[in-house]
């Protein structure tokens, strides 16, 4: 009787670990109050919950570096990140991507854009490049990834192309300023992106259609879903399966991802969606150090050499 009692009291135990181990903390990021993400984002961890058989408790935190930082103490084991937060986690909180969402008209990101006029001569990157003498050129504000950073890095960077120098005359400028320049011929070239361009498109199609696309950056990816690596194989494997086939048919949940941030669904996804998010903060840190009167010469020497053999690591 006494052994059957220590059996009993074993498999309770078990059964009571087991059950602890089927709980998941799901950060997500402070994009918005706290009341305003619960509001979103809990009819999708019902759903994990039906779906899973995982008891889904949510983290709402006030800051970025909360979700990192719980994610980093274990306190939360899945999250949801915006990509500059989730190489922070993957980085330093054990984390790892493994689902990427999908915006409600099927897309998984934006691209920055060069716009001309229609009637422009330069109808190619190169058109552009090679009479930049001759350009009067717009280009967005430098806190702007898409009108800024991103053409400044795929477009100059990797030519070695000083745009401050290259142009007849560069301005900064807002993305519907630049729209507006090229429109009247003001500018020759400028930057913007997918958004905008298709927002003109919608609203005026009429403008839009006075106005040539000669270059696409690569997608500047939207937000990853991350979990710890040390999560357990078999936990993964339902929360997997839940992510990847919410939504793709049921309209209720294609409702709740709407209400989310119009979104649409997910794909799987890794670390390597990252990659352009890296490339662009190395050339931001490049950037900085390169224009930097106070770093010694030598000093400049050494740490640019840093970044550009990370740079060209994350080529490979």
């Amino acid at each position: 009787m006494k052994l059957i009692r220590l059996l009993a009291s074993s498999l309770l135990a078990i059964s009571a670990a087991s059950a602890i181990a089927q709980d998941i903390s799901f950060g997500i990021i402070a994009t918005d109050s706290a009341s305003a993400q619960r509001e979103k984002w809990e009819p999708f961890f019902r759903d994990m919950e039906k779906k899973t058989g995982l008891k889904i408790q949510s983290f709402y935190a006030p800051d970025y570096a909360g979700v990192i930082e719980a994610m980093r103490f274990n306190k939360i084991q899945v999250a949801w990140y915006g990509n500059k937060a989730a190489m922070e986690a993957v980085d330093r909180a054990n984390g790892e991507v493994f689902a990427q969402l999908m915006y409600a008209d099927g897309t998984y990101g934006y691209n920055a854009l060069l716009i001309t006029h229609k009637d422009s001569p330069y109808k190619t990157l190169d058109d552009v490049i090679a009479n930049s003498k001759a350009i009067n050129f717009g280009i967005g504000d430098p806190n702007s990834t898409s009108g800024f950073l991103v053409p400044s890095y795929y477009i100059f960077a990797q030519r070695k192309v000083d745009p401050r120098s290259a142009f007849k005359t560069i301005r900064n400028a807002s993305h519907g300023a630049n729209i507006q320049a090229t429109l009247a011929k003001q500018l020759d070239v400028a930057t913007n992106n997918t958004e905008d361009m298709g927002k003109l498109e919608s609203s005026k199609p009429e403008l839009f259609n006075q106005l040539r696309i000669v270059w696409k950056s690569p997608l500047i990816p939207s937000d990853p879903f991350v979990w710890r690596k040390d999560l357990d194989s078999s936990t993964k494997t339902k929360i997997k399966n839940f992510v990847l086939n919410y939504a793709k048919n049921d309209a209720d949940e294609k409702a709740v991802l709407k209400n989310i941030y119009n979104y649409g669904g997910f794909r799987e996804s890794n670390n390597d969606q990252l990659i352009p998010i890296r490339q662009l903060e190395l050339f931001r840190d490049r950037t900085k150090i390169e224009n930097d009167d106070k770093i010694a010469v030598a000093e400049k020497t050494k740490l640019l050499a840093e970044i550009d053999q990370k740079l060209a690591t994350l080529k490979k």
